[in-house]
């Protein structure tokens, strides 16, 4: 039998490709690895998407290395959130050893050590990377929401609090500006600010800002705020090389909500900022969503739906997305249904619901006569996976058992030290390493109590009109600050419309 009749290369046949693709590994059939057989995963059809997903330590961080640096070196720009660490290792080359010389044998792959470009970003400051931050008023009230905890009658109120806050230019750019606007509209003045629109009662706005308070001391104090990343600095290019850039996330735990709904940020960001592209050779950006059930943890309804529609519409702007997790059942089926590539690592079927959750896991993978997926997916070895991806034609390629190849960068940590030295070198840091506090809600709040007349004893009698006329009321005394003035030039065209929001609620630049 010829090695184009064997077994491994028919599965193979529906992984060959006329165009740029990434080399994956080989079929693995009957415990023998099959050089020949290559799997391989199109670069145009990247945004369609995919999974990576298996049990912790079967070899998931090293996949997303080994795709990471082949998207990087196809001059595809990269997003990962390095949630242990090691992943820093991108920037360097890696070091030849037993193990990595008999993989790259029985693969047929001409190894050698290659470090990829990489910059490295934290969520606020305090972290390892360059810090980045948002605005309240463009994460908006629905994935703030997510981010508080909040339910759906409190995310309303949320969203009627930002819907007031828009139709009086009051930019919400860090936590005290939420906070001082939801005081004021409980306040007597508020109430009568929100006549004929709602209200907002005290026991929705104490839940809320019990909820800030937690954000704040959690570190969400460091993060909301300005200068606001500017989502076109993850799509860069070095000597032809797509940038990596790692999102370090050493504190994940302490802050899960915030990271993943970031990321969700993120995606409708790039969504609003791209432009239509259509179907392309290979992608303008590969975005990778780690620890993905903590997005879906608790969601709101109208959480999901965005997330659902973002993940659909994205692909047109040229962006693909990977969620990484540990099952394919922590996505939710209509974003599930979306994901064209699969690179399933080992299972483990100790309990009952380890056993029900391998059960769904094979219902989502196109029949084969070549494996029993229920023990296949319990039996893979580390740096092994299942795999299927689209076709350029569209369609599932056969599933195939396949053995991966080495990450060609270090497999490891670089060290804090090194990580220091790449960051403080970093355009980017010297970009968004300085707060900006400008006015804003809080600041304009603030002026207004402050400019407000001392309450007249009720047998005073009421100044005269001429009187009233000559007193410098709030708008004037303010108008005399020239950076007040600036504001309030920009803010004037808002007047009397509400700023546009996209798919979350949040608001465009």
């Amino acid at each position: 039998m010829t090695v184009q009749e064997s077994p491994a290369s028919e599965i193979a046949a529906g992984y060959a490709s006329e165009g740029a693709a990434l080399e994956l590994g080989a079929v693995v059939l009957d415990g023998r690895v099959d050089a020949a057989a290559a799997v391989r995963l199109p670069l145009a059809t990247l945004n369609r998407h995919g999974l990576v997903a298996g049990a912790t330590g079967t070899g998931k961080t090293k996949t997303l290395q080994l795709v990471a640096e082949q998207l990087s070196a196809a001059g595809v720009p990269v997003v990962l959130a390095d949630v242990k660490g090691d992943l820093s290792g991108l920037a360097a080359a890696g070091e030849a050893n037993d193990k990595v010389a008999k993989r790259s044998e029985e693969l047929g792959d001409d190894w050698a050590g290659t470090a990829f470009p990489v910059q490295f970003l934290s969520l606020g400051t305090g972290g390892k990377g360059s810090p980045i931050r948002a605005t309240i008023t463009s994460f908006g009230p629905i994935l703030l929401s997510k981010v508080l905890g909040l339910n759906e009658t409190q995310e309303s109120t949320l969203g009627l609090i930002f819907h007031w806050a828009d139709q009086r230019g009051l930019a919400l750019l860090d936590t005290k500006d939420l906070r001082s606007v939801i005081t004021h509209l409980t306040s007597d003045e508020g109430k009568e600010d929100l006549k004929g629109i709602g209200g907002v009662s005290a026991a929705t706005a104490g839940v809320i800002l019990r909820a800030l308070s937690n954000l704040e001391a959690q570190g969400g104090e460091d993060f909301f705020g300005e200068p606001e990343l500017d989502v076109h600095d993850l799509m860069r290019q070095t000597d032809g090389k797509g940038v990596v850039t790692l999102l370090e996330l050493d504190n994940l735990q302490s802050k899960p909500a915030l990271f993943s709904t970031f990321l969700m940020w993120l995606l409708a960001e790039l969504f609003e900022e791209l432009p239509e592209e259509g179907d392309l050779d290979k992608p303008k950006l590969v975005f990778f969503f780690d620890e993905a059930h903590l997005l879906f943890n608790d969601a709101s309804k109208a959480f999901l739906e965005r997330i659902e529609q973002t993940v659909k519409l994205i692909r047109s702007k040229g962006v693909g997305v990977f969620f990484c997790t540990q099952l394919p059942t922590d996505i939710p089926n209509a974003v599930l249904s979306q994901l064209g590539a699969r690179i399933q690592h080992a299972l483990r079927a100790f309990t009952p619901d380890d056993q029900a959750a391998l059960a769904k896991t094979v219902k989502t993978y196109p029949k084969t006569k070549h494996y029993e997926l229920d023990t296949a997916l319990t039996s893979l070895g580390i740096g092994e996976a299942i795999v299927t991806v689209l076709s350029e034609r569209g369609a599932p390629t056969p599933v195939a058992w396949t053995r991966l190849r080495a990450p060609r960068s270090r497999m490891g940590s670089i060290g804090a030290d090194a990580v220091a030295a790449a960051v403080s070198s970093s355009d980017l840091h010297a970009k968004y390493a300085e707060t900006i506090d400008r006015e804003s809600a809080y600041e304009k709040l603030a002026a207004k109590v402050a400019a407000a007349p001392p309450p007249v004893p009720d047998e005073a009698p009421a100044p005269a009109p001429e009187q009233q006329k000559d007193e410098p009321g709030f708008i004037e005394s303010a108008m005399k600050n020239p950076a007040v003035k600036s504001f309030m030039r920009s803010a004037a065209s808002a007047l009397g419309r509400e700023i546009t929001r996209g798919l979350f609620g949040n608001r465009r630049r």
